[in-house]
């Protein structure tokens, strides 16, 4: 079954993996492995790469010898969706239980700017009728 839902029912390893790809962009087992943690074989690797790629969440392009992989989804298509699935499983599909709790972990870490930012964002939602 092909799942365009990235990060969800993935392992550590693959979210490592989709996580370092996200980053980069794009990138080939080598660049890959450089941005693991305790970072398996290369062997190892490809075959995470491999099945991340029947999974539906990676593409590659061949450059030579090399395989070149990449998302499949945008990054920002995958952040919303890994925030919805985070509403959805841990705050019951609410969204004002998410933010506070986000505010609440970030209570001393906000500056002003943020908070005034936070501030408007709230408010043209309000004005849009979300």
């Amino acid at each position: 079954m092909i799942t365009k839902t990235p990060h969800v029912n993935l392992s550590r390893r693959e979210r490592q993996i989709m996580d370092a790809i996200y980053q980069l962009g794009r990138a080939t087992a080598v660049e890959v492995m450089e941005r693991l943690p305790d970072p398996p074989g290369y062997s190892a690797v490809r075959a995470m790469l491999r099945l991340l790629e029947e999974k539906g969440h990676l593409e590659h392009e061949q450059d030579g010898p090399r395989y070149i992989y990449k998302p499949t989804l945008a990054h920002d298509k995958a952040q919303r969706s890994a925030l919805k699935h985070l509403v959805e499983t841990f705050f019951e599909g609410s969204t004002e239980q998410a933010v506070a709790a986000l505010l609440d972990l970030s209570r001393t870490k906000l500056s002003e700017d943020e908070l005034d930012r936070l501030s408007q964002l709230i408010t043209q939602a309000k004005k849009e009728g979300r």
